[in-house]
């Protein structure tokens, strides 16, 4: 289940238009490399420490290959690459790389089969309300405390059950 919190937001397109909820993603913390090879290779004849050595040595040559300019493909997940944006000049013998070369970063871009295969399998969880820096646990408890008793509009996307905020109830609380 991928979490999202509700945050009220004003439009930074139109500022006085009326603020709305919208989702916001809660990205988990990462494993440690350790515990995410031990996890990938179980049932399996691969070692962990086996799959820990092959990211080293994907970072490594990665590393160099985009220093060089190159596209690096990463197995079946996607390719790495570097972009960057820069200032312009009218004349071009006053283009200084090193100093009008702005803003290097590294893109990943998902194969499309990868994509689908995650996006395809995703579902959605509520994990609470934020506002006016109040951070409500639940839909629920934010009803609650707001005193809200209707079910208010469907948001989409959100498991049925419960009271509308992708968590059933648990009968045994």
């Amino acid at each position: 289940m991928y979490k999202y919190k509700l945050i009220k937001r004003s439009n930074p397109q139109d500022k006085a238009a009326p603020r709305k909820w919208y989702a916001t993603p809660i990205g988990e913390q990462a494993e440690s490399v350790k515990a995410m090879t031990r996890a990938a290779t179980e049932n399996t004849t691969t070692a962990p420490i086996e799959m820990e050595g092959a990211f080293q040595l994907l970072s490594a040559y990665a590393k160099q290959q985009l220093q060089q300019g190159h596209i690096v493909r990463v197995g079946d997940l996607g390719t790495l690459r570097v972009s960057f944006s820069s200032e312009g000049v009218e004349d071009i013998t006053k283009f200084n790389a090193a100093s009008m070369i702005k803003n290097p970063r590294l893109i990943f871009t998902p194969s499309k089969e990868f994509r689908e295969s995650v996006l395809n399998g995703i579902q959605f969880q509520n994990a609470g309300v934020l506002e006016d820096d109040i951070s409500y646990a639940s839909l629920a408890d934010y009803k609650r405390a707001k005193g809200i008793t209707s079910g208010g509009s469907s948001t989409g996307g959100e498991e049925s059950g419960g009271d509308g905020d992708g968590v059933t109830e648990d009968p045994l609380t």
